[in-house]
C-alpha cells in the first residue's frame, strides 16, 4: 500500500472511530439525564467528557487489561444497556466490554443476552429515597463537594445539595465572592455548569437549581424545615466541629439526621470508603469521620498488601501538598515549622495517618510510623510505603496483585492502577480515585521481604469522591452498581 493510500485510510478510520465516539456520549448522556444510570469506563468518569477524552480512555483501558478495548464494541454493548430495563444504576462499560470478548468461543453468546445475563439482578434492587445535603463550610472541599453534588445531580435520585452554611454576615458582595470561587478554581480550573446568585432569595442558583445560602454561627440555630429541607445530612466541611459533642449540636437542628464529618475525629467511627463502611449500620450509627486524604489513600493499598503478603511493620512518608494552613510567607504558626512560607519550603510535619489507618484496619495496629513533608505545590500528593512483609514477593507478583484488587472486587473505586513512567504529580489532578498504585516505580527488595511502594493522591478531588461514596452509604441511596 502506497504512503498516500495509508494516509486516506487512517483518516477514514479516525473519522470512523471519532463519529463512534460521538454517539457514544450521547447515549452516556442520555442516559444518565433520563434514567439515571451512570456510565464509567474502568471507573473513570465519563459525563461531560469530550470526544478526545473518550478516545484516551479506551486506549488506556486497553493497556490496563492488556487486551484492546474498541469504541466501536463499547456503543454497540453501551446500545444494548440502553434497550434493556434498569433502575437507577453505575455501570462500567469497559468491564462490559472485556468480559464480553473473553468468553468462551464455546459458550458465546449475542450482545443483547450477555447484557441480559450480567445486569439481570438490578431489577431487583429497592427504590432509592434521595437524601437532602447540606454542606456546612465552603472552603476548599466544601467548594468541590458542591461542584460534583451538582455534575452529578442527573435526575435527583441519590443525594440532593439543598443549603450551603456559612459563618458570617452574608452581604451581597460575600455572595457574589462565594459564586465566584465556586465558578473558577486555580486548581481545577472552570465549574462546567453555571453559578447565579439570589441576594433577595440568599442562594445560589447551580445549573439552574436553588442552593440555600445560610449563614449561622452554631450548628443548632437554623431551622433547616423553614427551606423545606427533610431528613439531612450535614457534611460537615468547616473544620470548626471534629468531636462527638460538637458534632452531635447539628443533631439538634430540625431537618437534620445524620452527620458527616470530612476529617479524621478521636471519637467517632473513621470510615476508608471501600474498606470498612460495612461494619457501621447507617440505621444506627448517627455520625461519621471520612478520615483525611491521606488515610484514604493509603488504607485501601495497605489493606491488599496485608490480606495478600501480610504486613510486619511500615513506615509511610507522605510528600504532601501545602495547605491553607500553612503561612504564605514566614509568620507565627502555631506547629513546628509550618510557619515558613509554604511555596518556597519543603516542611517536614507530623501526620496522624499511621494511627488512623489502625483505625480502619484494627491488624496494623501498633506496626505503622509515619510522618509527612509540605512541599510546594498547590496539589497533588504522594505517599510513600516502605513494607516489610511476611510472604516474600518479586515485583511483577505484587504489580499483579495490586492490578487485580483494581479491577475487580471491594476497591476498584479505591484503586487505580497506573502504567506510565512519565507520572508526575500534575497529571492525577482529578483523579477520582483516592490511591493511583505507581506500578513502574515499585521496588522489591532481592530477598522478596521488603517492598517500596509509590502512592499519588489528588489530596482534595480524590477525598470529595471519597467523602461522596460515603455519603451515599450513609444516606441509603448507594445504586445497583456492576464494576
Amino acid at each position: 500500500m502506497s504512503p498516500l493510500k495509508r494516509y486516506e485510510k487512517e483518516l477514514a478510520f479516525q473519522a470512523d472511530r471519532r463519529k463512534a465516539t460521538t454517539e457514544f456520549i450521547r447515549i452516556v448522556s442520555d442516559m444518565w439525564y433520563d434514567r439515571g444510570i451512570e456510565v464509567v469506563l474502568f471507573r473513570n468518569q465519563l459525563i461531560d467528557k469530550n470526544v478526545s477524552d473518550i478516545i484516551n480512555l479506551h486506549e488506556y483501558a486497553g493497556e490496563f487489561v492488556q487486551k484492546p478495548i474498541s469504541i466501536f464494541d463499547s456503543v454497540e454493548i453501551l446500545q444494548a444497556v440502553k434497550d434493556i430495563s434498569l433502575p437507577p444504576s453505575k455501570l462500567d462499560i469497559g468491564k462490559l466490554t472485556y468480559e464480553y470478548h473473553s468468553q468462551d468461543s464455546t459458550t458465546h453468546i449475542d450482545v443483547k443476552s450477555f447484557v441480559i445475563d450480567k445486569l439481570g439482578e438490578a431489577k431487583e434492587r429497592s427504590p432509592i429515597q434521595p437524601k437532602d445535603v447540606i454542606l456546612y463550610g465552603f472552603g476548599r472541599i466544601g467548594r468541590l463537594l458542591a461542584r460534583e453534588l451538582m455534575a452529578k445531580t442527573g435526575k435527583g435520585v441519590q443525594l440532593r445539595l439543598r443549603a450551603i452554611v456559612t459563618r458570617g454576615e452574608l452581604t451581597k458582595d460575600m455572595l457574589e465572592k462565594r459564586a465566584s470561587l465556586l465558578r473558577t478554581d486555580s486548581v481545577h480550573g472552570q465549574f462546567t455548569g453555571t453559578v447565579e446568585t439570589d441576594f433577595k432569595g440568599k442562594a445560589l442558583i447551580i445549573n439552574g437549581t436553588t442552593v440555600h445560602m445560610i449563614s449561622a454561627n452554631d450548628p443548632t440555630e437554623t431551622d433547616y424545615t423553614n427551606y423545606g429541607i427533610r431528613n439531612a445530612l450535614v457534611i460537615d466541611n468547616s473544620g470548626a466541629f471534629r468531636t462527638k459533642a460538637t458534632l452531635g449540636k447539628h443533631l439538634e437542628a430540625k431537618g437534620v439526621s445524620k452527620v458527616l464529618l470530612t476529617a479524621p475525629s478521636k471519637d467517632i467511627p473513621n470510615i476508608v470508603h471501600g474498606v470498612n463502611q460495612n461494619e457501621f449500620d447507617p440505621d444506627k450509627t448517627k455520625i461519621y469521620s471520612a478520615a483525611s486524604c491521606t488515610t484514604n489513600a493509603i488504607t485501601p493499598v495497605l489493606k491488599v498488601i496485608d490480606d495478600s503478603l501480610g504486613i510486619k511493620k511500615a513506615h509511610l512518608e507522605t510528600i504532601h501538598a501545602y495547605t491553607n494552613d500553612q503561612n504564605l510567607v514566614d509568620n507565627i504558626h502555631g506547629k513546628y515549622r509550618r510557619g515558613r512560607a509554604a511555596a518556597l519550603n519543603m516542611v517536614i510535619t507530623e501526620t496522624g495517618a499511621g494511627d488512623a489507618v489502625a483505625k480502619a484496619l484494627p491488624g496494623l495496629k501498633g506496626k505503622l510510623t509515619s510522618n509527612a513533608i509540605r512541599v510546594p505545590v498547590p496539589n497533588g500528593s504522594l505517599a510513600i510505603l516502605n513494607i516489610d512483609i511476611s510472604r516474600k514477593t518479586s515485583k511483577d507478583s505484587l504489580n499483579t496483585i495490586l492490578k487485580k484488587y483494581a479491577l475487580e472486587g471491594d476497591l476498584v473505586e479505591q484503586i487505580k492502577y497506573s502504567l506510565s513512567n512519565e507520572l508526575v504529580s500534575t497529571d492525577i489532578v482529578g483523579t477520582s480515585a483516592p490511591a493511583i498504585y505507581d506500578s513502574t516505580a515499585t521496588i522489591v527488595s532481592p530477598d522478596g521481604k521488603n517492598i517500596v511502594l509509590y502512592v499519588w493522591y489528588d489530596n482534595e478531588f480524590g477525598y470529595t469522591h471519597q467523602v461522596i461514596r460515603l455519603a451515599k452509604y450513609i444516606a441509603k441511596v448507594r445504586r445497583y452498581t456492576y464494576y
